[in-house]
């Protein structure tokens, strides 16, 4: 984790640290091939079971399943995306805990709901030096994400208290 800038007093609760996920599989789903029309790439929704809530989501949303859900091991942690029928509108993500530990637990057993946006941008580096001017602390360096095609993503928890996922373009 990155501190911002030497002026910012910022601190990230542990509970949104330990839920960050990062998919490890190699299945192809809609965020590998889908490209959004502006910046804004998804919203994550952290759910208690996908397989019991995605009916739902889609119904709620008029949303499209592609049925494939990414465990993440390390993270503890299944998720999916939905396409919308809108093609502007953003993708949504879907998490829930795979095992009794996982990080994510405790936002499940408090009702779940939203976890993070996440935005394009271009230069992934560039970024997050200007987050971190704005007192933005830096919760996990740009790494590959399976889940996109190996484009790196990155994770900011803003002074607002917003967890946001940046993935390069």
């Amino acid at each position: 984790m990155t501190p911002p800038s030497a002026n910012c007093a910022l601190k990230i609760p542990s509970e949104v640290v330990n839920s960050l996920t990062q998919p490890t599989s190699d299945m192809e789903s809609i965020s590998v091939s889908w490209t959004p029309q502006g910046s804004f790439h998804h919203l994550a929704f952290i759910v208690g079971s996908i397989q019991q809530t995605v009916e739902g989501f889609m119904k709620s949303l008029q949303a499209h399943w592609d049925g494939v859900i990414v465990h993440d091991p390390e993270q503890k942690v299944r998720v999916t995306f939905l396409q919308s029928a809108n093609p502007a509108d953003p993708l949504f993500e879907l998490i829930e805990p795979a095992a009794a530990d996982s990080p994510v637990t405790a936002a499940v057993k408090r009702g779940g709901g939203l976890h993070h946006v996440c935005y394009i941008v271009d230069s992934l580096d560039e970024h997050l030096a200007r987050c971190q001017e704005q007192c933005a602390i830096i919760v996990r360096q740009a790494t590959p994400a399976v889940a996109f095609g190996g484009r790196r993503i990155a994770w900011v928890y803003t002074p607002h208290q917003l967890l946001i996922e940046y993935l390069e373009r």
